[in-house]
């Protein structure tokens, strides 16, 4: 089978990730490309869903960002009670 060329272009911090974690794996960034290439010509699609996770947003990063710095400072905490569970209605 001939082989060709792609060249992608790319952040260079995430190649640099990309490449020790192709390494973690055994792989090459080519053989892990070829991989996905693969994969994706089988199934006839992406292999993963492709969404927005709302987890990753902007306001909810800040808010995060906000509270780690609240606790180490220790600011804004507060203490939460258990809740006691009822065994007898768990087992109804």
């Amino acid at each position: 089978m001939a082989q060709t060329n792609i060249n992608i272009r790319m952040d260079e911090d995430l190649k640099h990730e990309f490449d020790n974690l192709c390494n973690d794996l055994g792989l090459t960034m080519t053989g892990a490309f070829t991989v996905f290439a693969k994969t994706v010509v089988r199934q006839r699609g992406i292999p993963f869903d492709v969404a927005i996770d709302p987890f990753y947003s902007e306001n909810n990063k800040a808010r995060l960002r906000e509270a780690i710095a609240d606790a180490r400072a220790g600011r804004n905490m507060t203490e939460h009670e258990l809740v006691e569970v009822d065994d007898e209605k768990t087992l109804a």
